[in-house]
């Protein structure tokens, strides 16, 4: 391992936290959508439409590695036929809305103990992560008393490039004054995660394993992590306590 490891960067979706079906939490987020958007259509044309649109946006998006901020993906994107005006000034809630309908996000069981104790033992944090929300992570750290451990929190929807550009783990490496090889990221997805770190010369990579990921996007080409874990609190096994 790099001794001099001096800031660990995560990833969210899938790392820090991950989807729990609910039924009726989905069924009402559907609903609160159709209702926001002021939609005449049925439920089965609404999101028919709106998933064909979503799945044409994803695929420009990854392959060009640029994100949308949530008022163009509401507004071009996913409901471009709608007003403008009147979809614009809603996107933040139509994005949590929509993110909703596929369950509810919540951390893992060990995230506040091993944030709090990596930030104990002396590394630096941040969060590196691809999302079309741009207020959904952030609420989260605050809710969950987690802000504060975080220095850098950069999301795709904010600074509009994704993973694995190598350019939005340089940005955060700046925005923490860590130089890359300096750098660990940490991610679930064994492709882009590990891609983009090591194009940004980042010192290390990790991938927790996560089968909901793996069945989507599995490991291939060349690019291995230099670790996987089974838990988030494997890092701590990893990383030991820096010299002050």
């Amino acid at each position: 391992m790099n001794q001099d490891i001096q800031a660990i960067l995560l990833d969210v979706g899938n790392t820090l936290r991950i989807v729990v079906g609910d039924e009726a939490f989905q069924e009402q987020a559907k609903k609160d959508l159709m209702r926001l958007a002021g939609t005449s259509e049925s439920p089965e044309l609404f999101f028919e439409g709106i998933e064909k649109r979503w799945k044409e946006y994803r695929t420009i998006s990854k392959k060009s590695l640029l994100e949308a901020s949530e008022f163009e993906l509401w507004t071009k994107w996913l409901l471009p036929m709608y007003p403008a005006e009147k979809i614009g000034p809603m996107a933040g809630k139509l994005t949590r809305l929509w993110r909703d309908r596929d369950g509810k996000r919540v951390p893992r069981w060990d995230v506040s103990q091993v944030v709090k104790e990596l930030h104990r033992r002396g590394y630096i944090l941040g969060i590196i992560a691809n999302t079309i929300t741009e207020t959904e992570i952030p609420d989260w750290l605050v809710e969950d008393q987690l802000e504060e451990y975080f220095k850098t929190v950069v999301l795709s929807s904010k600074v509009t490039i994704r993973k694995p550009n190598p350019e939005i783990y340089l940005m955060a490496a700046r925005n923490l004054g860590v130089a890359p090889e300096n750098c660990v990221y940490v991610g679930d997805n064994p492709v882009r995660d590990v891609e983009g770190a090591q194009a940004a010369n980042y010192g290390l990579s990790i991938i927790i394993i996560e089968p909901a990921t793996l069945k989507k996007e599995p490991q291939k080409g060349d690019q291995k992590p230099d670790y996987f874990i089974n838990e988030l609190s494997d890092l701590l096994t990893i990383f030991p306590e820096r010299s002050r």
